[in-house]
């Protein structure tokens, strides 16, 4: 692995103007086929084998054409303190709303409430439904505008008016002030690590060539494999944090190699052979991670995931490609500033420069810099490993705690800011109508086998309105055939409160005594039901889904570092992580604290796939910094250093980079805390408390301290499985036996010696082969 690296990162590196165009190429043509491309679509969700899918199924089979996918708006009147909306006026002024909605181009119809019975018991409010001919996705910014346009004639006459529904959801996707904050807080954490501008812009450009790639494949895809907006979200957050930290870690390594004295070509042959290695296991636990998600059985969250592991896998072949040919263009540049200028005589670049400047510029920062502060903290933690490990276990405990009351649901309107018209008309339905009202159950009858399907009905209806809970049930209605009907009923309380969950699982237990007197059949579904039905099947889906990528990502680490307990523990300290950020979720977004602080206006339960997301995105990037970090560990204990110093070693060559590298992550997903879709925003916010605690805890505290206390046992192999497993080394051994000559530019695949490359630092170095 390491030696064919090692030769792809040269190849990259002689041949950059080739590479350059290709991935040039790949991205016009990519770019230019998503401009013509139908876009992403906007397929309905879907959840196989949970009761409320099945109702809904057996809708579209019964009533053909009823379950139209047209968007809708409810516009809800409330009548001025003291006031009706049946009074006169008033009256007058909502017809008038309704008959000009009615007239709208891509309106389909608009109720009356006064004819529809949509009236609240005490008059105070009332609400139309609008129905559209077109999907959400399709509904203009006119007919928006001509809602906004009718609401306000009613509200020139005293009354209230809010909009809410699917028409009201303008779309926007991915892309925005969240990515900008993000990049730009990666740049400073770059140009702070690396003191080169070159060196801290050459990641970002290289992670949006990346991420541009993802994003215009996407849109390519998206109408004919289903994609939506959301899976590019994902997508693009994923895909521009793990591509700015693997040219990171390339780059990093490729001065380290510049330090030692190699010529540019030979250092980047070895900074890919090396840090590249790392970066394809370290991909490669992220795509199973994602594509693991396939597990749960949801097809929008296996798209998703899988889209995910696309722009891992793109950002993986940029840093082995892109990134050295572009340091082929910039061989000098990207090096610290004092290495720079002890490389200048003459205006030519002599080996022995590029050593002593070299050396000058690590031994100008050794007092400050992060390597040394590394290797001090690495020493800390080796003399007093037992309280480290002690303390970082407990904290991470403590915060693990609050998970134990996680509550999963899918937060609606209520969700939004209160700035929001959407939230404030679902505030107004429930205060006119019951809390209840937002969230009704919709009950699908089969009466095909009952001697008499009308009479089955409604037996059904009658003991479904005698549940406790239940405070109205919808008159049924009845298919063509007869044999089918569908009513609603309304329960006491909010569609996100635990109670509403409890009486639809009474619902469903009372259904086989009801069943059997009646002959028929129902099935309980509505968006409140589906909600519920999808929260179980992702929590009885959780476990699977962790032993399937911690076995599997625990078998690709005992690979690539011939070990059974470094892998045992990275999969122990990524548990402690995720339960804890998990908690730390819970505290913000379903406990309330400090939740003003992150835009959090209602709290509530958690995002049924929210945690299924962290657990599969942290557990990839946990295992990112575990191979980037302990190789470097493992690439010392096999050149000699004991188990202790190579410990400290790692954290010498290693720290800056994954702190830089966290920092850059948690800016990144902290970016998208502010976006106002509440799913993106607890997925940030769990993301960045995740890397947090996994990157500062677990990785550069615990882990020193459990190999600390294990010492050579922790490189322990059985000799059996020694001999059966493959041998991939990812920490380079390989290379340092290669008959290369650094400073001749003798090169092993060549045929013959070629002279060191020339260059001065605005000219590459131009070698001939």
């Amino acid at each position: 692995m390491a030696g064919f690296l090692c030769r792809l990162g040269r190849l990259a590196f002689r041949r950059r103007w080739y590479v350059a165009l290709l991935w040039v190429g790949v991205l016009a043509c990519v770019g230019l086929s998503a401009l013509r491309a139908p876009g992403t679509s906007d397929e309905e969700f879907s959840m196989p084998g949970i009761e409320s899918q099945k109702a809904f199924d057996l809708m579209e089979e019964r009533f053909p054409g009823a379950a139209a996918d047209g968007a809708t708006a409810r516009l809800v009147f409330v009548a001025p303190d003291g006031q009706k909306v049946t009074a006169t006026e008033n009256k007058k002024a909502i017809e008038e709303t309704v008959d000009a909605l009615a007239g709208g181009s891509q309106v389909a119809g608009a109720a009356d409430p006064f004819q529809a019975k949509a009236v609240s018991e005490d008059g105070s409010t009332a609400y139309a439904t609008v129905t559209y001919k077109v999907k959400a996705a399709e509904v203009t910014d006119g007919s928006r505008t001509a809602l906004e346009r009718a609401a306000d004639h009613a509200r020139d006459a005293g009354l209230t008016v809010e909009a809410g529904g699917s028409a009201m959801d303008s779309g926007g996707g991915p892309g925005g002030v969240a990515e900008i904050v993000g990049v730009l807080v990666a740049a400073v954490v770059l140009l702070v690590t690396f003191g080169s501008l070159v060196a801290a812009g050459l990641p970002l450009l290289t992670a949006v060539i990346g991420v541009a790639v993802t994003m215009f494949t996407i849109t390519l895809l998206g109408d004919a494999l289903g994609l939506s907006t959301s899976t590019g979200t994902l997508a693009m957050m994923l895909g521009l944090a793990v591509g700015i930290d693997y040219a990171l870690f390339v780059v990093s390594r490729y001065r380290e190699e510049r330090a030692k004295g190699r010529d540019p070509q030979e250092a980047a042959g070895l900074a890919v052979g090396t840090a590249g290695s790392a970066v394809v296991f370290a991909g490669l636990t992220v795509v199973i991670a994602l594509a693991g998600l396939a597990v749960v059985g949801i097809p929008t969250l296996t798209k998703m995931g899988l889209t995910a592991a696309g722009a891992v896998v793109v950002a993986v072949l940029v840093a082995l490609t892109a990134v050295p040919a572009l340091l082929g263009f910039w061989p000098n540049a990207v090096l610290p500033r004092a290495a720079r200028k002890g490389a200048i005589r003459k205006g030519a670049i002599r080996k022995g420069a590029i050593r002593k400047g070299s050396e000058r510029g690590e031994k100008a920062g050794a007092r400050t810099s992060a390597d040394n502060l590394g290797t001090r903290w690495a020493r800390f933690v080796l003399r007093r490993p037992l309280p480290v490990l002690l303390l970082g276990v407990l904290g991470l405990g403590a915060l693990a705690v609050p998970m134990t009351g996680l509550q999963l649901g899918m937060p609606g309107d209520e969700a939004k800011p209160t700035s929001t018209t959407e939230r404030r008309a679902y505030d107004a339905l429930a205060e006119g109508f019951g809390p209840g009202f937002n969230g009704p159950l919709t009950i699908v009858a089969d009466a095909k086998g009952a001697a008499d399907p009308k009479a089955a009905v409604m037996a059904i209806s009658d003991k479904i309105a005698d549940t406790n809970g239940i405070v109205s049930v919808a008159p049924p209605h009845f298919n063509e055939a007869g044999d089918t009907a569908v009513f609603s009923a309304t329960p006491s309380t909010s569609p996100t409160d635990e109670r509403t969950k409890t009486l639809v699982k009474t619902i469903r237990d009372e259904r086989p005594a009801t069943e059997s007197a009646t002959g028929a059949t129902f099935e309980v579904t509505g968006t409140t039901a589906l909600n519920i039905d999808i929260a179980e099947k992702v929590q009885a889906a959780l476990v699977p889904y962790l032993i399937t990528i911690v076995g599997l990502a625990v078998i690709l680490l005992l690979i690539v570092f011939r070990s059974v307990l470094v892998p045992l523990k990275a999969a122990v300290g990524f548990l402690l992580s995720v339960l804890a950020a998990l908690g730390a979720v819970v505290v913000v977004f379903q406990e309330g604290h400090a939740a003003s602080l992150f835009g959090v206006e209602q709290t509530g339960p958690i995002m049924s796939l929210m945690p299924i997301f962290l657990v599969g995105i942290v557990f990839g990037l946990a295992m990112d910094y575990e191979v980037f970090l302990v190789s470097r560990m493992r690439e010392s204990y096999v050149h000699g250093e004991t188990a202790r110093e190579a410990v400290v070693s790692g954290f010498r060559h290693s720290a800056r980079v994954v702190v830089a590298a966290a920092l850059i992550m948690i800016a990144v997903f902290a970016g998208f805390i502010g976006e106002s879709d509440s799913m993106i925003k607890m997925i940030g916010f769990g993301l960045a408390t995740a890397v947090l605690l996994d990157a500062f805890v677990v990785r550069m505290a615990l882990v020193p301290a459990v190999l600390g206390l294990l010492g050579d046992r922790a490189w322990w192999l059985p000799r059996r499985l020694d001999r059966i497993l493959p041998v991939v080394d990812v920490e380079g051994e390989a290379l340092s036996h290669r008959p290369s000559d650094a400073g001749t530019g003798i090169d092993a695949d060549a045929d013959a010696a070629v002279p060191a490359p020339v260059a001065t630092l605005d000219e590459p170095a131009k070698t001939r082969i």
